[in-house]
């Protein structure tokens, strides 16, 4: 079962948003209502604490001003001072109705009642008393004052209850909103990565697609999967690949019909060249002959020129094939090393062999490329009178050949790209027929034939160029197709 989703990336990323923020503002808006509750629970707890104070305190001063005035006329019975009685007990009687409702919850009706009747019980018989009487009368406002402190107590009591309730309501809104964001941090943790992975896993595609195009593999198709707009970008990858594979297959044709066209002429020249060394049209003189073998030698260094363009193009459509043989590694380097005597002479370069005498299972013809072009690049870059060393040795299970020259080497910025095809270098190239820039890639695409690798290594030992080539040995081998640009 498929959960639908928004099928542009600007629609994804909005639903994540809401997703993420979905809770959040769930977790805020709770917390708000929250404090709010407790905010007016809170305002309404401090008004009653207030409210009960302040009546407290009146009912006292009442009492207290209705004593005053009850021993005044004890001694001079002056009439205003019963018209003021009757005044503070209306006022008393006004504090305890409006205490009525708080009264009432709190369950002290009959007690503020009481209040009430004993106050107006001693100022009615004041009224019309003897001494002895208003004695009495007097005596029963200390107990009416108790009573007015049990009431005020039991007030305080019942606001230091609510406060106390309020208290627990605020903690457990706190320890509620904790449990809260402890529950949201991880599960919007969750929503980012699965929205994450949504959005990265088709860019992740996109950018292996582009590093595929990078590395010149138009082999396989580019497939997006994801957001529509992704997916469209995807298209047009494929799109771009396609055109590229187009280009590729031109430039693969004209680089075979090229090589093609030039190997007639070229075998001609070689042909003349070989028939004037022979002496078939007349004996050469010493000046002529070294003329006709720098002919002869800037003919085959044409002839490898085209082969190797020849290789490049067949490895590109992957017609290629090795022709696995057992054959002395040795004798194929000496034969390499006579092939570029003239060369060697004539830039008076010393040629140092430490090869050992072994036998090897590999194609012989694309080892002997491999040697040809090395040798032929080590010969171009290395100065009059410098020295190229050639090294092969047996490992267990692999064999390795090394080449060292003296020339200037390869400069750090231009050593990832030297195994690109038609990549040349900045430093000027000796000998008198230019490369086409793909020695190195031929060299590269014939050991990854084999399974095995080269490398340009950084070494005191050699001042100029360092290469090291590693060819496994397997017992039982059959003929298999190149994997070139796989």
């Amino acid at each position: 079962m498929r959960f639908p989703r928004p099928r542009s990336l600007n629609g994804l990323i909005l639903v994540g948003f809401g997703l993420v923020a979905l809770p959040l503002l769930i977790a805020v808006i709770w917390a708000l209502v929250n404090l709010d509750r407790v905010a007016e629970q809170s305002e309404q707890l401090v008004f009653t604490g207030v409210e009960a104070a302040e009546n407290s305190r009146l009912m006292n001063e009442r009492l207290i001003s209705l004593e005053r005035l009850a021993r005044q006329y004890q001694i001079v019975e002056n009439p205003d001072s019963l018209q003021l009685m009757q005044q503070d007990l209306q006022t008393f009687d006004t504090l305890l109705k409006n205490m009525a409702p708080l009264v009432e919850e709190i369950g002290a009706t009959e007690l503020a009642t009481s209040l009430g009747a004993e106050a107006y019980s001693i100022v009615s018989v004041l009224t019309n008393a003897d001494d002895a009487t208003m004695v009495a009368a007097i005596g029963r406002f200390v107990p009416l004052r108790q009573n007015v402190d049990q009431l005020t107590s039991i007030l305080t009591a019942y606001v230091d209850t609510k406060l106390s309730t309020l208290q627990e309501t605020a903690r457990n809104a706190q320890r509620v909103s904790a449990w809260q964001v402890a529950a949201l941090v991880p599960g919007t943790l969750i929503l980012i990565l699965i929205f994450t992975l949504l959005v990265a896993r088709p860019i992740r595609q996109i950018d292996r697609a582009i590093g595929q195009l990078g590395e010149s593999g138009f082999s396989r198709p580019i497939r997006i999967k994801g957001p529509t707009d992704l997916e469209r970008l995807g298209r047009q990858l494929e799109w771009l690949r396609l055109r590229l594979l187009d280009l590729a297959q031109e430039k693969n044709k004209f680089l075979r019909h090229m090589s093609h066209e030039l190997k007639t002429p070229l075998a001609n020249i070689r042909e003349g060249t070989e028939l004037l060394l022979d002496g078939s049209v007349g004996e050469l003189e010493g000046s002529q002959r070294e003329v006709t073998d720098i002919l002869r030698m800037n003919g085959l260094k044409l002839q490898q020129l085209i082969e190797n363009l020849l290789s490049f193009s067949a490895w590109q459509t992957k017609s290629e094939v090795l022709t696995l043989s057992d054959f002395d590694l040795r004798k194929q380097v000496i034969s390499i090393a006579r092939a570029q005597r003239l060369a060697l002479r004539a830039g008076n370069i010393q040629l140092k062999l430490e090869v050992d005498d072994i036998n090897v299972n590999a194609d012989q013809d694309k080892i002997r490329t491999v040697l040809d072009n090395l040798l032929s690049n080590a010969v171009k870059f290395t100065p009059r009178g410098g020295l190229i060393t050639i090294r092969t040795h047996r490992l267990p299970k692999s064999f390795v050949m090394e080449f060292g020259d003296t020339g200037p080497g390869i400069p750090e910025d231009e050593s990832p790209r030297v195994f690109e095809a038609f990549f040349q270098g900045a430093r000027e190239q000796g000998g008198q027929v230019g490369g086409t820039g793909i020695g190195l890639s031929v060299v590269r695409e014939c050991i990854q034939a084999h399974n095995g690798s080269v490398e340009l290594v950084n070494s005191d030992e050699f001042p100029g160029a360092h290469f090291r080539i590693h060819i496994p040995q397997r017992r039982e081998v059959r003929q298999q197709k190149l994997a070139a640009n796989a």
